[in-house]
């Protein structure tokens, strides 16, 4: 079975806002995502830089995974990298993603700078975001450009406008769809849900799109905002009745393998090999997850 994937919730933190690094903190989210990009503007792009190292250091301190997203184009993007490959940073977010190759060149960077900095080959990890339509026509490409790739997300605001499409379920469930099959053809984790990440206002409704997002295959979300937390968090994990039924399950099915059996019942439904691995996942999420 593939490692089940760590974060299910990545919060957004503007990295030079001190109150909101704070209350990130605070949160119950497995990493904290500390953004260069979309919050911060042109003019703060320097010392949202110099900030990098400090904050990230603060949040390994307090416990919790830092990813980074760091900006397009080249002449920021390489300031960013520059910035944040250190010891305390386990992956950075690309936006934008066009190609295979954009994401091989920025690798390229990162195994420079981990030489550097004494750090062991590969540390550093990537998240591609897939943002506009060139990004979509090479996302099976993308999915499988480098080693460093841990997860790829469909970025649903500038999607649309790269295809010129509102940011609904229907316009967006195909894309995300294909997202999930490139990932898992390439061995890494979808991430995301069917809408919009800013869409936190109706806790309701971002319940019930995550657990869609979940049921689809996502293995975790970008969070903009506390509140969206522990809804994320709750349904890219099993519960407890889940991981003690897929323990039933799976007992069932070897107690009958031991008899020369390749299938069983279980709770009036017919078990054999596929139903089985699902189960294990079921029990690996749940190990991996403390349930």
């Amino acid at each position: 079975m593939s490692q089940v994937f760590a974060w299910r919730s990545m919060l957004f933190v503007p990295i030079i806002n001190d109150r909101f690094v704070q209350s990130a903190l605070r949160q119950p989210a497995d990493a904290i995502q500390l953004d260069l990009e979309d919050s911060i503007a042109l003019e703060q792009k320097t010392q949202a830089r110099e900030l990098v190292a400090s904050v990230a250091a603060l949040c390994h301190e307090q416990g919790k995974d830092v990813i980074v997203r760091i900006n397009r184009p080249w002449r920021h993007l390489v300031r960013d990298i520059e910035a944040s490959v250190g010891p305390h940073v386990k992956a950075l977010t690309l936006p934008k993603v066009p190609n295979a190759a954009f994401v091989q060149a920025v690798a390229e960077i990162i195994d420079e700078l981990e030489i550097e900095q004494g750090m062991a080959p590969g540390t550093t990890r990537l998240i591609a975001m897939v943002e506009d339509a060139e990004g979509l026509h090479n996302m099976n490409e993308i999915a499988a450009a480098h080693p460093r790739l841990c997860g790829l997300i469909v970025g649903a605001e500038d999607l649309a406008v790269s295809l010129q499409m509102a940011v609904t379920a229907d316009t967006l469930y195909m894309p995300n769809v294909l997202a999930v099959a490139a990932c898992r053809r390439a061995g890494i984790a979808p991430i995301g849900f069917v809408g919009s990440v800013a869409d936190f206002a109706d806790r309701e409704a971002f319940q019930k799109t995550v657990e869609r997002g979940a049921a689809l295959g996502f293995e975790g979300a970008f969070c903009i905002h506390p509140a969206q937390v522990a809804i994320a968090n709750a349904a890219f994990s099993p519960s407890r009745t889940e991981v003690e039924r897929a323990r039933k399950l799976i007992a069932a099915f070897k107690e009958e393998e031991a008899k020369g059996r390749s299938a069983c019942t279980f709770e009036g439904r017919m078990v054999d090999a596929p139903v089985v691995k699902q189960a294990q996942r079921i029990v690996e999420k749940g190990e991996a997850f403390g349930i």
